[in-house]
């Protein structure tokens, strides 16, 4: 969060740096204060009778003391005030997007749906954004369920998605690299395990990317991936996820088109590898208890060719 990659992000840690020195001076200067009083208290013996003539007494200096206090804190509350409302006018003018993306939270994973002109050219994903890199991009937000909360600290601040709204925010990356994001909403049991990356590339990369992205899923290249292909379709599998150019067209699941050029399964929860996809396929309530996807048993033949299929859907 204090490695700010795009403006958005920028003007929120500023704004972060400056209530930070604020909070801090006050902080430091009650201490000091209370350390003067104290080093300043009368030294007795004992517990004395209160001189009650005294309180009635004018007294200038801590009166004026007083009021440069509340005269002082009135001022910085108010420095505050005009700092905030200059990061977010800043945060909302970012100009017209280049890029549209709805991304929808679900428990516990994001579906990510990038918009075009042309519906032909729309696609799906899961868990993963791709975005280039100067360019404005504008996030459709949406929950299926219960209220979640999307947050890339590299990137920009925090938005909550609300089922039955549509919240949008616009961020833009100023270099390429990958980012980390979370839900930032406490929705179940797995909501720790609910995170997404987003990788920025140059322009020509991401043009690439989407290209493939909007390609369907490639033909099995043997038997055993046929065999794969035959299990995922007839078998539950289809009944949740989607694999374009294949009978598969689920929606409640992630679409596993591209599922492996994909570098995180379950939302961040494991690395894409084939140990891994075998153990989350076989028992995912294990591994992330709650989540919707049941277990799914089956002979060590057919796991293998189910494996062998899902890492050609590159």
């Amino acid at each position: 969060m204090l490695d700010a990659a795009g403006p958005q992000a920028a003007r929120v840690l500023d704004l972060w740096w400056l209530t930070l020195a604020i909070c801090l001076l006050v902080f430091f200067g009650v201490l000091l204060f209370c350390g003067l009083a104290l080093w300043r208290a009368p030294k007795t013996q004992g517990p004395a009778a209160p001189d009650l003539a005294s309180l009635s007494m004018a007294e200038r200096g801590p009166r004026a003391a007083v009021a440069v206090a509340v005269a002082a804190s009135t001022g910085l509350l108010f420095v505050l005030i005009i700092a905030s409302f200059v990061a977010d006018r800043a945060l909302a003018n970012m100009g017209p997007p280049d890029l549209k993306i709805e991304l929808t939270g679900h428990r516990w994973w994001w579906e990510a749906r990038y918009d075009a002109s042309d519906p032909s050219k729309t696609f799906a994903t899961a868990n993963e954004l791709h975005i280039p890199v100067g360019r404005t991009v504008l996030l459709e937000l949406k929950a299926d369920d219960v209220i979640h909360s999307f947050w890339v600290p590299n990137l920009a601040g925090k938005k909550d998605l609300i089922p039955g709204r549509t919240a949008t925010l616009s961020l833009r990356a100023d270099r390429a690299g990958t980012y980390r994001g979370q839900c930032a909403e406490f929705c179940g049991v797995q909501h720790a395990k609910m995170a997404l990356l987003v990788t920025a590339m140059p322009q020509d990369e991401y043009d690439k990317w989407a290209a493939a992205q909007r390609e369907s899923a490639p033909e099995p290249a043997d038997k055993q991936q046929a065999r794969g292909l035959e299990l995922f379709v007839n078998g539950t599998c289809a009944m949740c996820h989607a694999i374009q150019g294949t009978p598969a067209h689920g929606r409640r699941a992630p679409d596993l088109t591209h599922l492996a050029s994909r570098r995180t399964l379950a939302a961040g929860t494991l690395p894409n590898t084939r140990g891994h996809l075998a153990g989350w396929i076989l028992d995912p309530q294990g591994i992330k208890p709650g989540v919707n996807m049941p277990a799914n048993p089956m002979p060590p033949e057919d796991l293998d060719a189910l494996l062998a299929y899902l890492e050609a859907l590159k």
